[in-house]
């Protein structure tokens, strides 16, 4: 599984990349951000184009560019992030084809373009807009929970949601964010990997809680454990499959379900 830093950070990000990770992603989605997400507690970045720039100046690796949602500003910010070394660029917020058709047409083959399903007309729509051209499709849980008007972030793993959306997504697929092994809350991040190993992730991002659990230590050491551990998930008899799944379902509803 491809795991992609949000940093803008050059030197620890290039470590991340080196120590294992697939690259980076430098976020530049804040347009109506605030006044969706208020009082949400989630993340919302700063970065601008030239931390792009010092990022692609940093790393050989992967450099993602998650530009705002759709509007008039889309294709210069395409120009822009394409000028300046992106080797993907990600569409948030995507509601309807014509928006990620617009979208194809701007970027004009020049690099990858991957979406982010996080609304209820994007989950509607996953199977139309995955048979695009597309780079990757991310299921991002804060804005579907948002959008839903719903308190679990977790739910759509475990509603069969996420399991709909990667069945017509024929290629990239991600979903959720990782830290360390024994990190995670509320859901522990064990939990949380073995059930992205389950629905055939091939990527996932490391935030914000990764970089506050990796203070002190060395990414040299711990994205190649990471790594480790998903490897170990992925190589689980079907016994131990479904015992973490049960133990997500558990973790997310709060209701323990029989295990056949």
């Amino acid at each position: 599984m491809d795991l992609l830093l949000f940093t803008v950070d050059p030197a620890w990000g290039a470590d991340v990349v080196a120590a294992g990770a697939a690259g980076i992603v430098v976020d530049w989605e804040r347009r109506g951000k605030h006044r969706r997400q208020l009082g949400e507690g989630t993340q919302i970045n700063d970065d601008t184009p030239a931390d792009l720039s010092r990022m692609r100046a940093a790393t050989d690796g992967l450099l993602v560019c998650r530009l705002n949602g759709f509007g008039p500003w889309t294709p210069a910010e395409v120009d822009d992030a394409v000028a300046r070394g992106a080797d993907e660029l990600l569409l948030p917020m995507v509601r309807t084809t014509e928006q990620l058709d617009r979208t194809l047409d701007a970027v004009a083959g020049r690099c990858g373009l991957g979406i982010l399903v996080e609304t209820q007309d994007g989950v509607a729509r996953a199977a139309e807009l995955a048979r695009r051209p597309l780079s990757r499709v991310y299921v991002g849980l804060n804005d579907l929970r948002i959008d839903r008007g719903a308190d679990q972030l977790f739910t759509p793993l475990v509603d069969g949601t996420v399991d709909a959306v990667r069945a017509v997504v024929p290629g990239s697929f991600g979903v959720g964010g990782l830290t360390l092994p024994e990190g995670g809350a509320p859901v522990p991040a064990e939990l949380l990997a073995a059930e992205l190993v389950r629905c055939g992730a091939d990527f996932t991002f490391l935030r914000r809680s990764f970089t506050a659990d990796m203070a002190g230590r060395d990414p040299f050491v711990e994205v190649p454990r990471l790594l480790a551990a998903l490897a170990g998930m992925a190589a689980a008899g079907p016994a131990e499959v479904a015992g973490r799944r049960a133990a997500l379902v558990a973790a997310v509803t709060g209701r323990v379900p029989v295990v056949a």
